[in-house]
C-alpha cells in the first residue's frame, strides 16, 4: 500500500481527493433527508433528486478545483484548508436551493442548510481519516523514532505539535518537575513525573529525550542530560523559539572568559627595549614553536624584527597553524620564516637545520610537560625533555650558537613527578655545558603555571563548565602560581638577553592561587553558581578527586630559596648546585641505558639518586618537603 501511495503524483492525489468529495456530495443529501421530516423516505427522496444531482456534482467539482481544495495536502489541511471547504458546503446548500426551486422540488427551506452542514462536516471528517489512514501506513512501513518530551511548558507542546507531522519521530508523552502538571494531557500527550522515566521507555519503547526546557541554565540541563544518557537514551536539546529567530543569544553564559581575569593581580607588562638587540636582526630557532609558550615567543621574537625566524615542531597540525598565523604577521616585511618539522631528539636534523639556517638565538621551548601523561609514559617523556635538551644545546654549542634558552618548570623544583624531574635533568645538562663552552651563553628561566596554556587548568575548568559540571580539583588546599603567557615569555626573553651564561632565573609570579578558588572564579565569572553544602541548589558542583600521582600540594620555585635581584624587579637569579662533568656524564650514559632496555624502573632509580628532593609518587606541601 505504502508502495502504491508513493508512486501516485501530486496530481493523481488531487484527482483522488476530489473523488472523494464528490461521493460525499449523495451521501450528504441522503443523511440530510433522512433526519429531515419529509412525507417520503430518504431513499426516495434522494431517487427523487436524482435529476438535480449531476449538475450539483458538476458544480461541486468545478468550485472545489477552483479553490484549491484537492490538492491541499492531507498534512497541510488546517484552519485555511477547512475555511476553504466552509466556502465550498455554502456554495453547495445555494446550489441545492437554486436547483430544488427549478427542478421543483417541495423541499423545506431549512433542508439545503442542513445539506450544507452535513457535507462540511464529513468532507472535514474523510480528510482527518484519511490522514489518519495514510500516516498509519507510513509508520506501519516505516521505523519511527519514539521520543519523550522532557519538560511540558511552552516549547515542549509547540514540540509535540510539530513532531505530530514528523515522518520518522513518533512523540510518545511528557515528563516535567513541575507536579501541577501530572497526569494532565497536553497536545494529545500525557504529562507523568520524571521519576516514571525509566518504566515509560521500558513500556513504550522510547530510545530518545527532546529536552525542550531551553529557559533552564545550561548546567541543570547538562546533568539531566547525563542522568538519561547512563539509562542508554540518546539526549537532544531544544533551543527557545527566541533563540530561533536570534532574539536571544544562544550561548552567552558559555562565552569564555580571557584567563588572565583570573590572574587575581595585575598582569606585568614588561617592555622589552634594548633586550631586542639580541634578537634583532638575527636568525632566531624556536623548538617546540606550535606549542602555546613557543607560538608566544616566535610572536614577540617578531616584534624585534629578527632577519629569519626558524619554527621547529614535532606536531604537522601545530607547526601549520603558528606558520599560517606568522607569515600573515610578517606580509610586507623582509622576515623570513621557515617552518622545520622534526624532533630536537633527532640529532642528525638537529645539527643540519642549525648549520643551514645559521641560528644564532635559540629558544628551546620543546617538552613534554602534562604531569600524569608524563608520569605514565615516563619513558619518552625523559627522552624528550632530558635527551632532546641535550641533542639541541650541544648542537647549538658546536654550531657556535650566540644564546640557548631553556624554557623550564617550578615542578622542577624537589620534583614529584618524572616531568618534573625530567626538567631539573635538563637544567643539570645545560648547566654542564654552561662551564664547559663559552662561546655560547646557556641559560634558563623558571617559573610556574601559565593560563590558557594547553594543559593549562583554566580551558579545563571553562569545558567543564561548558558540559554542565562538575568541575574537578585534586584538593582544597592545592596552591600554584599563575601568569599570564604575555608576562611570561615577555620576562623569558628579557631574562635570556641579560644572561652571562649558566644562570637560573626565576621570575616573580606573585603569590600562589588556591586551585578552589580559582574553580569558583571560573563558574561565577561563566554566570552560574556553585552547588555546595550552603547552595544546595546551585548550578555546578566542585568535586575534589584526589592528588594525582606525583602531584604536589604546593610548588616552589628555587630549591635553596636563595635568590639574587636583576636589574629587572620581576626577574630574580637562583643560586643552586649543579652536578660535575663527570656526574652529568653519568647521567646520560644511565638514561640512554634505560631508554635503550626500556627499563621505566631503572629511569626512576636513575631519577632517585641525581635529582635533589625528588620523591617519586608522594604529594607534599612546602612545609613537609
Amino acid at each position: 500500500m505504502l508502495r502504491l501511495i508513493a508512486s501516485l503524483t501530486r496530481k493523481q492525489k488531487g484527482y483522488i481527493l476530489l473523488a472523494v468529495d464528490l461521493a460525499l456530495v449523495p451521501i450528504a443529501l441522503l443523511f440530510t433527508y433522512a433526519v429531515q421530516a419529509l412525507p417520503v423516505p430518504a431513499m426516495q427522496a434522494l431517487i427523487e433528486a436524482r435529476a438535480i444531482l449531476p449538475y450539483i456534482l458538476i458544480f461541486a467539482a468545478g468550485v472545489s478545483m477552483w479553490l484549491g481544495i484537492p490538492f491541499v495536502q492531507l498534512n497541510a489541511y488546517e484552519a485555511r484548508a477547512v475555511g476553504l471547504t466552509a466556502i465550498l458546503s455554502l456554495l453547495l446548500a445555494a446550489a441545492s436551493a437554486g436547483l430544488s426551486a427549478l427542478a421543483g422540488l417541495a423541499l423545506p427551506p431549512g433542508t439545503h442548510v442542513v445539506f450544507g452542514i452535513s457535507y462540511f462536516l464529513f468532507s472535514v471528517a474523510s480528510r482527518v481519516l484519511l490522514y489518519q489512514v495514510v500516516t498509519a501506513i507510513y509508520r506501519r512501513a516505516q521505523p519511527r523514532r519514539r521520543v519523550l518530551i522532557y519538560g511540558a511548558g511552552t516549547t515542549g507542546t509547540q514540540l509535540a505539535q510539530a513532531l505530530r507531522s514528523h515522518e520518522s519521530i513518533d512523540p510518545v508523552a511528557f515528563v516535567d518537575d513541575n507536579t501541577s502538571l501530572h497526569g494532565a494531557l497536553l497536545a494529545g500527550l500525557p504529562v507523568h513525573q520524571p521519576s516514571r522515566i525509566a518504566q515509560l521507555v521500558k513500556d513504550r519503547s522510547i530510545d530518545r529525550v527532546l529536552l525542550a526546557m531551553p529557559s533552564l541554565s545550561q548546567p541543570k540541563q547538562a546533568q539531566i542530560a547525563r542522568r538519561l544518557q547512563k539509562m542508554g537514551l540518546e539526549v537532544q536539546a531544544l533551543p527557545s523559539f527566541a533563540q530561533l529567530i536570534g532574539e536571544e543569544a544562544l550561548i552567552d553564559k558559555l562565552t569564555p572568559v580571557a584567563p588572565q581575569n583570573f590572574l587575581g593581580r595585575a598582569a606585568c607588562d614588561v617592555t622589552l627595549a634594548e633586550a631586542c638587540d639580541s634578537y634583532a636582526g638575527r636568525t632566531v630557532l624556536v623548538s617546540g614553536a606550535g606549542g602555546s609558550i613557543g607560538s608566544e615567543l616566535c610572536r614577540q621574537v617578531l616584534a624585534c624584527r629578527p632577519k629569519r625566524l626558524v619554527l621547529y615542531e614535532l606536531s604537522e597540525l601545530a607547526l601549520y597553524t603558528v606558520d599560517q598565523e606568522l607569515r600573515q604577521l610578517v606580509e610586507g616585511t623582509a622576515i623570513e620564516i621557515v617552518p622545520v618539522l622534526g624532533s630536537v631528539t633527532d640529532a642528525r636534523q638537529v645539527r643540519q637545520v642549525l648549520a643551514e639556517q645559521g641560528a644564532q638565538v635559540v629558544l628551546h621551548a620543546a617538552a613534554y610537560k602534562h604531569v600524569p601523561l608524563v608520569e605514565a609514559n615516563p619513558l619518552p617523556g625523559l627522552a624528550n625533555n632530558v635527551i632532546g635538551t641535550r641533542t639541541l644545546a650541544r648542537e647549538a654549542a658546536r654550531a657556535q650558537v650566540e644564546r640557548f634558552i631553556l624554557i623550564s618548570s617550578d615542578k622542577a623544583v624537589r620534583p614529584t613527578n618524572v616531568m618534573g624531574a625530567s626538567k631539573r635533568l635538563a637544567e643539570l645538562v645545560l648547566q654542564d655545558l654552561a662551564t664547559r663552552h663559552a662561546g655560547t651563553v646557556f641559560t634558563m628561566v623558571r617559573f610556574g603555571n601559565v593560563l590558557g596554556s594547553s594543559g593549562s587548568v583554566v580551558p579545563l575548568f571553562q569545558e567543564q563548565v561548558s558540559r554542565g559540571g562538575p568541575v574537578t580539583v585534586t584538593d582544597a588546599r592545592v596552591m600554584r602560581y599563575f601568569m599570564t603567557i604575555r608576562e611570561a615569555v615577555q620576562l623569558v626573553l628579557k631574562a635570556g638577553a641579560e644572561a652571562r651564561g649558566g644562570e637560573v632565573f626565576v621570575l616573580d609570579m606573585g603569590q600562589p592561587v588556591p586551585i578552589i578558588r580559582l574553580a569558583r572564579q571560573v563558574i561565577e565569572s561563566a554566570g552560574y553558581t556553585v552547588r555546595d553544602a550552603d547552595n544546595p541548589d546551585g548550578d555546578i558542583e566542585i568535586e575534589l578527586i584526589g592528588l594525582r600521582p606525583g602531584e604536589k600540594i604546593e610548588e616552589e620555585l628555587t630549591l635553596s630559596g636563595d635568590l639574587v635581584g636583576t636589574r629587572h624587579p620581576k626577574i630574580f637569579c637562583a643560586r643552586e648546585a649543579f652536578l660535575s662533568e663527570i656526574e652529568v656524564a653519568a647521567v646520560l650514559r644511565g638514561l640512554r641505558e634505560a631508554l635503550a632496555a626500556s627499563d621505566e624502573d631503572a629511569a626512576r632509580a636513575l631519577i632517585r639518586r641525581w635529582v635533589d628532593g625528588y620523591h617519586q609518587g608522594e604529594s607534599v606541601s612546602r612545609a613537609s618537603s
